[in-house]
């Protein structure tokens, strides 16, 4: 006999199915918001379908010696950068080094355009929120929430090292994560390096793209039929035209 206000077993079970019933929709409704918010929010996407598979991609064992496997995460990594350093070279060609003051009077003479406030403002406006932190550890919502007071002062550090050709060390300092393409999973050689570097420095990348860039569209020195490395196409915008 039950007591009062003891739950049947039928209660129970509709309890379990209520509540089963409420997680499939809410992950229903997780993955409908992930899939329409993608634009906005790639790497909330991304992060939720690396998390479906069901095999890891962490780094396993490598082969340092035929026969001697590497198991230590410190040792892959040492590994690692030994090869990534191996695939550059390191020879400096015939040019000779000027002084900070003879490059500053070449880019007066040249009249090469100076890095204005108002572009670096609206490249911090426009940081993706949802990026990745770099080396510095600073989140993309710090400086695009600061932009009004750090545009000037990052557009002078900008023209500064637009014009003497130096850049802050900080700026070339970068994540380094080993990407497994394709042979054995042993081999350091089948691994490619994706780099992450700090915002300042991805910024910096986009003026000189956008500085160099410009005049060769205005003056349509990239013809149409070229796709690669050029924005608003790709492989497939390519094939297109060939059918």
């Amino acid at each position: 006999m039950l007591e009062e206000g003891q739950a049947t077993w039928e209660e129970y079970r509709n309890a379990i199915k209520a509540c089963r019933d409420a997680t499939r929709k809410a992950k229903v409704h997780l993955e409908l918001n992930l899939a329409r918010d993608v634009k906005d929010n790639k790497k909330g996407f991304f992060k939720h379908i690396s998390s479906k598979w069901k095999t890891r991609t962490n780094v396993g064992q490598l082969l340092k010696e035929v026969g001697v496997l590497v198991m230590e995460d410190s040792e892959k990594a040492e590994l690692l950068n030994i090869f990534f350093a191996s695939v550059f070279s390191a020879k400096a060609g015939s040019q000779v080094s000027q002084s900070p003051a003879l490059r500053e009077e070449a880019c007066r003479n040249n009249d090469l355009p100076l890095v204005k406030e108002d572009c670096v403002r609206d490249h911090l406006s426009n940081l993706d929120a949802h990026k990745s932190m770099g080396p510095n550890g600073m989140h993309p919502r710090v400086p695009r929430e600061l932009a009004d007071v750090i545009a000037e002062p990052l557009s002078i550090v900008f023209e500064r090292s637009w014009t003497t050709g130096e850049m802050p060390k900080d700026w070339r300092k970068a994540n380094v994560t080993p990407i497994f393409k394709k042979g054995k999973k042993e081999d350091p050689g089948n691994y490619r390096p994706v780099s992450l570097t700090s915002i300042p420095g991805k910024m910096m990348e986009q003026l000189i793209v956008e500085i160099i860039i410009k005049p060769v569209e205005e003056k349509k020195v990239i013809r149409s039929s070229q796709h690669g490395f050029t924005k608003g196409k790709s492989c497939l915008t390519s094939l297109m035209t060939a059918f």
